[in-house]
C-alpha cells in the first residue's frame, strides 16, 4: 500500500493511503506523531512511503530510531524519467516537477516572473547543451566523479517549500503522474524496478550515513605519522613533504622549487634542458632526472595529507565513525558519488583504519569481474556467457588468446572501454572473431552514439544526449575535431550501456540485501523503534562502492549475513537479466580490519 507523507512544520504530518494509479484512495489523516504512527503502519504490513525526497526525510526517522522497509522517493524517480527524455540537467525536486505539471496555471507555478512556457523553453535549451557537453567529455570523467553543481531550478526559487495540504497535493500528482510516465515507457517493468531500487538505495545510503564506517582515529593517526611525520601546525607542511621539498630543490642544483608550483616544475625542468608538457606523474615517468622520484613520493603523500590527512580526520570522523553523505544516482551512469569525504576513494593504507568494534565483525563483499559478466549477460554471444558462468572470466577466456590470460583481460577491456590501438587493436580482432555477438553489441552502443542517439542501460537508465554544439560540429566533414568528438562520444555510449547496467545490478543487489539483514538482527524489522548501532545487535550495511558492500556485524552473525549476500547476488541477477547462464558471483571476506579483505 502506498501511503503518502506530507510532514508539518510542527513536527505532526498529513499521511494519505494512495489507489493503484497513484491518486488518494481515502482522506488525508493528520498525525500529532509521525515516527509512532509510521512504526504502527510499518508492523501491520507492507507499506510504501511516498515522499519527496528520502535524504530530506528518511534521516529524521532514523534520529527517532524508525527504519522503514520501501519507500518511493519523488526526486530519484523524476531525475531517471527526466533522463530517459533527454532532459537530465533538469531539476529534479518535489517542486519541479510540481511546477512542470502546472505550467499551464500560472497561479500553481514557482515562479510567477516568468511564463512557465518561457521557463521551460530555456532551461530545456540549456539542459540539452549542458548534458550534451557531459557526453561529449564523458571519457575524461572517471567512475565516481561528483558531478559538478547545477544551476538554480527554474521551478524552485531559493526558499520556496511546499507545506501542509498543498504539499500532500504535489506529492499526490506527482506520484501519479510518475506512475503513468513509466507505465508509458517501452519496458515499464524493468524501468519500474529500477524506480523501486534507486529509491531503496536511498535508504540505505541515508542508513549507512547514519550508522557510520567504524573508523579508529588513533589508527588513522598513526598511519599519517608513520608516512608523514608527527602532526604538523595549521598551514605548515608535515615533515616528510618538507624533506621531500628541499631534496627537490637539491637535485636541480639548489634553485628553490616548489614541488606544489606546476609552473615552477615546468620551468625548472626546462632549465635542465628537459621540457615537460605537464607534471603529471604520467608524464614524470617518462623523464629521467634524479628529482622524478622525489616529486613521485611527494604527489602521492601530498594528495594523502590533502584529501585524507588531519584535517579529514578533524572534519568526517566523530565517535568512531565515518559518516559521509552519499549521492544516489550522482553520476550520469548511476554511480553513487559523494557529498565530501570521499567516500567512494578510501586509500588503501588507511583500510587498516576500518576497525570492526569489539564482539564485531566486518563481512566485505566484492563482485567478481562485473562488468564483463554484465556485458555477458546484456550480450546473450552464448560462447561468451558460457564462459562467464565459470570461475575466473579471463582464464575461460584465454583459450582463445594462446592460453594468455593477460591477454584476454586487454581484449575483453578494449571492448568495453575503447582501446584500439597497438596489441589492444590486434587482441580486439581477435575477440570480434572468436565472440562477435558481444562485440556486436558495445560497438552498436558506440555506433549510436557517434551518430547522436541516446543508449540505455539494461533497466532504463539513458545516458545525455548530444548538445547542439557536438552536433554542429559533428557535422563537419574533414575536421580532426570532429573526428575525435565523434569518437570520443562512441566510446562513452560504448561503456555506457555496460557500466551503467553494472550499476544496475549493483543497486539491486543493495536493494535486495536491505531486507535480509533486517530479519537477522533482534532489533532489525522494520518499525522497530531503537539505536541504530552496535548495541542494537542489527548488522548493518556500512559501505557501498560500485561492486562491493561491507556489513558491520556481531561475529555469531557472520555466516548468516555472508548467505544473505549470495543470496541477494543471486536475486539481483534474476530480476535485472532473467533467464541467463551468465553467474555474478560475490566473493565474501569476514576479517576485524577492512585491509584484510583483499
Amino acid at each position: 500500500m502506498p501511503v503518502a507523507v506530507a510532514p508539518l512544520a510542527d513536527g505532526s504530518a498529513l499521511l494519505c493511503d494512495l489507489a493503484p494509479d497513484g491518486g488518494p484512495a481515502a482522506a488525508a489523516v493528520r498525525v500529532d506523531d509521525l515516527p509512532s504512527a509510521i512504526a504502527a503502519r510499518e508492523r501491520s504490513g507492507r507499506v510504501r512511503w511516498v515522499w519527496e525526497s528520502a535524504a530530506r526525510c528518511y534521516p529524521q526517522l532514523l534520529a527517532a530510531g524508525l527504519r522503514v522497509a520501501r519507500c518511493h522517493d519523488i526526486a530519484l524517480v523524476e531525475a531517471l524519467l527526466l533522463g530517459r527524455d533527454g532532459r537530465h540537467r533538469e531539476p529534479a525536486a518535489l517542486t519541479a516537477a510540481w511546477g512542470r505539471l502546472h505550467a499551464g496555471e500560472p497561479e500553481q507555478a514557482a515562479s510567477p516572473a516568468t511564463s512557465a512556457a518561457q521557463q521551460a523553453a530555456a532551461q530545456q535549451d540549456a539542459a540539452q547543451q549542458a548534458a550534451a557537453q557531459q557526453a561529449a567529455d564523458a571519457p575524461s570523467v572517471r567512475p565516481g566523479a561528483v558531478p559538478s553543481g547545477g544551476q538554480q531550478a527554474l521551478f524552485e526559487p531559493a526558499g520556496y517549500r511546499l507545506t501542509g495540504a498543498e504539499l500532500l497535493d504535489a506529492l499526490t500528482a506527482v506520484h501519479a503522474d510518475q506512475l503513468a510516465r513509466i507505465a508509458a515507457d517501452e519496458a515499464p517493468a524493468r524501468l519500474r524496478l529500477l524506480a523501486a531500487a534507486e529509491s531503496a538505495g536511498a535508504l540505505a545510503a541515508a542508513e549507512m550515513s547514519f550508522d557510520g564506517l567504524p573508523w579508529r582515529p588513533d589508527v588513522h593517526d598513526e598511519l599519517l605519522a608513520g608516512l608523514l611525520g608527527p602532526r604538523p601546525a595549521r598551514g605548515s607542511r608535515p615533515r616528510r613533504l618538507a624533506e621531500l621539498a628541499a631534496q627537490i630543490s637539491a637535485a636541480f642544483g639548489g634553485r628553490p622549487v616548489n614541488p606544489d608550483s606546476p609552473a615552477q616544475l615546468v620551468r625548472a625542468f626546462a632549465a635542465e634542458g628537459i621540457p615537460v608538457a605537464s607534471t603529471r606523474s604520467g608524464v614524470l615517468r617518462g623523464v629521467d632526472h634524479p628529482a622524478v622520484p622525489l616529486l613521485l613520493e611527494y604527489k602521492e603523500l601530498a594528495r594523502l595529507h590533502t584529501a585524507h590527512g588531519w584535517a579529514w580526520l578533524d572534519a568526517w570522523v566523530a565517535g568512531g565513525r565515518f559518516r559521509p553523505e552519499y549521492v544516489v544516482g550522482g553520476v550520469v551512469s548511476g554511480r553513487w558519488a559523494s557529498n565530501g569525504g570521499g567516500a567512494l576513494q578510501i586509500p588503501r593504507v588507511l583500510r587498516r583504519a576500518v576497525i570492526a568494534d569489539p564482539g564485531w565483525t566486518l563481512v566485505v563483499g566484492d563482485a567478481a569481474q562485473l562488468e564483463p559478466r554484465v556485458l555477458a549477460a546484456l550480450a546473450g554471444d552464448r560462447a561468451f556467457a558460457e564462459a562467464a558462468a565459470a570461475g575466473d572470466l579471463y582464464t575461460e577466456l584465454a583459450g582463445a588468446f594462446g592460453g594468455d590470460r593477460a591477454k584476454a583481460k586487454v581484449a575483453l577491456l578494449s571492448a568495453m572501454y575503447g582501446g584500439a590501438g597497438g596489441e589492444a587493436g590486434q587482441l580486439l580482432a581477435v575477440l570480434r572473431r572468436r565472440f562477435p555477438v558481444a562485440a556486436e553489441y558495445v560497438e552498436s552502443a558506440a555506433r549510436a552514439g557517434e551518430e547522436g542517439r541516446v543508449v540505455r542501460s539494461v533497466l532504463g537508465r539513458s545516458c545525455p544526449p548530444p548538445s547542439a554544439a557536438w552536433r554542429s560540429l559533428a557535422a563537419g566533414s574533414g575536421d580532426p575535431g570532429a573526428a575525435r568528438s565523434v569518437r570520443a562520444r562512441g566510446r562513452f555510449t560504448r561503456n555506457f550501456v555496460v557500466q551503467a547496467s553494472a550499476a544496475d545490478w549493483a543497486l539491486v543487489l543493495l536493494a535486495c540485501l536491505r531486507p535480509r539483514l533486517a530479519a537477522l538482527g533482534p532489533a532489525g524489522a522494520p518499525g522497530t523503534a531503537g539505536s541504530a548501532g552496535p548495541g542494537d545487535g542489527r548488522p548493518h550495511l556500512v559501505f557501498f562502492q560500485h561492486d562491493e558492500v561491507m556489513v558491520h556485524c556481531p561475529e555469531g552473525l557472520a555466516g548468516p549475513v555472508v548467505e544473505a549476500v549470495g543470496a541477494a547476488a543471486t536475486e539481483a541477477g534474476r530480476l535485472v537479466f532473467g533467464a541467463t547462464p551468465v553467474r555474478f558471483p560475490v566473493t565474501t571476506a569476514v576479517v576485524s580490519c577492512y585491509a584484510d579483505a583483499k
